[in-house]
């Protein structure tokens, strides 16, 4: 055979064994004579493909199955679905970690305020003002970090993706490079359940801030 060219799909298992002849010098190659061992379809919508597998004994009979690209690829695609699992659960305790910063943030800012505290409870301010002040202000800081986390991913997300940035060894992972792909419902929980917590935890800081006593910070005034 004359080598027309090399091409590359980025996954090991292809890349390493696959080679694209002639139906004819396949056959000649093999000894098969005329006879064909299987027929491959390429469809304009892949997720059709299963049922497009069912339907394929029905038309040819018995004697003859179909195989669509999920079934080939069912362990990386059970993989690929583990690593997002626990992706996700990372990133939760990430933001949990942030949300105790925010928490611990709230309370030495309470304790720095507590002449500013005492005099607006003197002027007149209820515990529910004084409240929404910390809530409002622990919003903010989850809501400004959500927004450059969320910025900050995508570029990365993109960069991964466009670039091939992050290289893999193919023997392994079966794949030449990190692949990466935004999906927007995920980018809208995790970025609407950072927010959530955060809102969370300002709860206690903000509740510690509207107990405040406004007569020790103000008695030697």
């Amino acid at each position: 055979f004359r080598v027309a060219g090399i091409f590359e799909i980025g996954m090991y298992e292809y890349d390493s064994s696959l080679a694209l002849v002639s139906l004819s010098d396949a056959q000649k190659f093999l000894s098969m004579g005329q006879a064909v061992t299987g027929i491959e379809l390429r469809l304009d919508d892949i997720f059709i493909a299963p049922n497009i597998r069912e339907e394929i004994p029905q038309i040819l009979g018995k004697g003859y199955y179909g195989r669509d690209w999920m079934q080939m690829n069912r362990n990386l695609f059970s993989a690929l679905k583990l690593e997002k699992f626990a992706m996700f659960i990372i990133l939760i305790l990430i933001i949990l970690v942030a949300s105790f910063n925010i928490i611990s943030t709230l309370i030495m800012n309470v304790i720095e305020k507590e002449r500013e505290i005492a005099i607006l409870k003197a002027m007149g301010a209820t515990n529910r003002g004084i409240m929404s002040i910390f809530v409002l202000q622990g919003l903010i800081i989850g809501v400004i970090g959500t927004i450059i986390g969320v910025f900050g991913g995508v570029l990365v997300c993109y960069l991964i993706s466009n670039y091939e940035i992050i290289k893999l060894p193919a023997d392994v992972y079966y794949l030449s490079h990190l692949p990466a792909k935004v999906n927007m419902l995920d980018v809208i929980t995790v970025a609407g359940s950072a927010i959530v917590i955060s809102l969370i935890s300002t709860i206690y800081p903000a509740y510690q801030a509207s107990r405040l006593n406004p007569v020790e910070p103000l008695r030697y005034e």
